[in-house]
């Protein structure tokens, strides 16, 4: 019998709208996979406008899950030095363009929350680029807040944005 280790299961959205937006996401996948997780599930690419501000570059978003053995702010830091690694710079407060955005959505069933990372992820319901490919991968998970399904709270998102299939891996 093969001795398995055990971690936790976390799903993550990435996005991008600067530069070779699927090109971003591949090399991030690819070190998150290095530094911090197994994958196990990775959703479509899909394209969609700019949410919580304007631009003329539209976004490049998919959803993944694995299993990670780090700690949720550990991890946080590993996503965010993976950010810096491929280009992303910070402005500050508000949203902009960006060559990759990583956003840790659910660690587990973690109720967390400290002025770095809350989990789940705050902002997760309100946002349709988020809940179509999540829905992809985990339409049956069941957010340990509200109890609603992933696939429950895409059809209650108020939201109206685009957000289309662009393309798989």
């Amino acid at each position: 019998m093969t001795n398995v280790l055990k971690g936790e299961i976390i799903y993550l959205s990435l996005g991008s709208n600067l530069g070779d937006r699927r090109q971003n996401l591949q090399d991030a996948r690819e070190l998150i996979e290095k530094q911090a997780v197994g994958l196990r599930k990775i959703s479509k690419i899909y394209q969609s406008e700019a949410w919580g501000y304007s631009s003329n570059n539209d976004f490049y978003n998919c959803c993944l899950s694995g299993i990670t053995h780090l700690e949720p702010v550990a991890l946080l830091d590993t996503l965010m030095e993976i950010e810096t690694s491929l280009g992303r710079i910070r402005k500050g407060g508000g949203y902009s363009d960006r060559l990759i955005d990583i956003d840790l959505l659910f660690y587990g069933d973690t109720i967390f929350e400290q002025p770095r990372l809350i989990l789940p992820h705050p902002a997760m319901a309100n946002r349709r680029f988020v809940l179509v490919p999540l829905t992809e991968i985990a339409a049956e998970l069941v957010h340990p807040v509200s109890g609603f399904t992933i696939n429950e709270m895409l059809q209650s998102c108020p939201g109206t944005d685009r957000v289309t299939p662009v393309t798989t891996w």
